[in-house]
């Protein structure tokens, strides 16, 4: 349901005129307050808002002109629409430099003004929407948002607090799944520009033909299927922040056109010659290895340098200790009220499960599995056996070793550490645990044992236990 609109201030020294047009006005369902002379009308204004201002030009007193001169200064976005019964070319021309919306020479068909009208009240309640839209793009990004209470998430979001009130260029560096965006969103929200816009662009998910394009806008004709002009991103973010997300996979032809655009903000759409310049604050993002892509003459060096004004390297979860818990908490709330479920925690059987595991797939697969849990959970806690045993995510571990939690002793590091290398000789051998024993160089019946130790359990074996007897 939209937001009721304000109502329209009808400015005329004649009485059957004001009476008129308030009739007619009400008649389309708009509400109407009426003046006089400018000087009444100046009054209104300042008590309250108003979708448009309908005024004559010649008024007694203060003439329409000058009164709308005086309200844009002080209100440059009210709508005006002037009406005189002594319509020329040149009061027409001086009415509409002096910014009226439109102008309108008695006499005149009510549809006429009505439309104007209509424009208006359309135009309001889009800039209403798009002020909605723009307090919960920056509620989605805030601060509190960015979970965690081990020293790195500390100190991450101290910085992001010292960062954000600057224009510096940032470059945040970490892996999938770590919240990049998330930082790039709360340095927008903390920011002097978080009443603008934030553009964000995917550089992995636009094919290399057409991301100049989609960045930095188009000329008609440009290009086969440029049928019309095209602003780019950095014109709709002016003013603003735009976020590269995977700006490691930018070709090095357009690293050198965004170079120059960083250098003072001027571009030129693909296929135009005309100069333009917008004033936009930069953030970038990638989880390559930005070094090993400079070294390997993928990534511009002298580009590096340019985005890397400031740098931000979120952990990867598996270096956040019981982080993962808290987080887990969260994802446990929000879960709850999106499905309307009653699952208030997690038992210790799960959370050490969590624990253990490397996450490879940092948050994002963090999100994902108590997603999966709160689907399937039908007790008041989160079981064990709703949290995977990670038999195949163990294969996509990072070559450093998984960080224990703070808390974890020597026999709980080795327990975790011997139940991942078991899931992970599992996994390579498609669950047959006689493989799995040759591999280990252990007997088929001292894996079972350690496997019911360790509470592994898979969900089917790959081949008949040979000791069994078939009759």
């Amino acid at each position: 349901m939209s937001l009721p609109l304000p109502p329209v201030l009808v400015v005329d020294d004649e009485k059957n005129m004001r009476l008129s047009l308030q009739a007619m006005l009400v008649a389309d369902r708009y509400a109407v307050k009426t003046a006089e002379a400018a000087e009444d009308a100046m009054a209104l204004l300042e008590r309250e808002n108003f979708l448009l201002v309908i005024t004559d030009v010649r008024l007694g007193g203060m003439n329409g002109v000058d009164f709308m001169k005086r309200a844009l200064q002080r209100w440059p976005d009210l709508p005006f629409l002037m009406i005189t019964a002594y319509a020329t070319p040149r009061t027409a021309v001086e009415a509409i430099k002096a910014g009226a919306t439109d102008y309108l020479p008695k006499p005149f068909a009510p549809e006429e003004l009505l439309h104007t009208v209509r424009l208006c009240a359309e135009r309001y309640r889009l800039a209403q929407e798009n002020a909605v839209l723009r307090a919960r793009a920056v509620e989605s990004f805030k601060l509190e948002r960015i979970i965690g209470s081990c020293p790195k998430m500390v100190e991450l979001r101290q910085l992001i607090q010292t960062v954000a009130a600057s224009d510096a260029t940032v470059l945040i560096l970490g892996e999938s799944g770590t919240g990049k965006e998330l930082i790039a969103g709360s340095l927008h929200s903390l920011s002097k520009r978080r009443d603008k816009h934030y553009v964000r662009i995917n550089c992995a998910a636009i094919p290399e033909t057409l991301l100049e394009s989609e960045l930095f806008g188009h000329e008609k004709g440009a290009f086969t299927g440029a049928l019309k002009q095209k602003p780019g991103r950095v014109e709709e973010a002016d003013s603003g922040t735009i976020f590269l997300d995977e700006i490691g996979d930018m070709s090095r032809a357009l690293q050198a056109k965004l170079l120059r655009f960083l250098e003072d903000g001027t571009f030129t759409r693909v296929g135009g010659v005309e100069e333009l310049r917008v004033n936009v604050r930069l953030i970038s993002a990638t989880n390559r290895d930005i070094i090993a892509a400079i070294k390997q003459g993928q990534f511009r060096e002298d580009l590096f340098h340019r985005l890397n004004v400031v740098q931000f390297r979120p952990p990867p979860l598996r270096e956040r200790g019981t982080d993962v818990l808290e987080l887990a908490e969260h994802f446990l709330q929000h879960f709850n009220a999106a499905m309307t479920k009653q699952v208030h925690g997690l038992t210790a059987g799960a959370k050490e499960k969590l624990l253990a595991h490397h996450w490879p797939g940092n948050v994002r697969e963090l999100r994902n599995v108590i997603e999966r849990a709160v689907i399937l959970e039908t007790t008041r806690e989160i079981q064990a056996h709703n949290v995977p045993d990670f038999a195949l995510e163990s294969g996509l571990r990072k070559g450093e070793a998984p960080a224990p939690a703070p808390a974890a002793s020597l026999s709980d590091f080795l327990a975790a550490s011997e139940k991942d290398y078991i899931l992970a000789v599992l996994a390579q051998n498609q669950n047959s645990l006689h493989k799995a024993a040759e591999h280990l160089k252990i007997s088929r019946h001292a894996l079972r044992y350690r496997m019911q130790r360790l509470n592994i359990t898979l969900a089917g074996e790959t081949e008949p236990d040979p000791t069994s007897v078939q009759n």
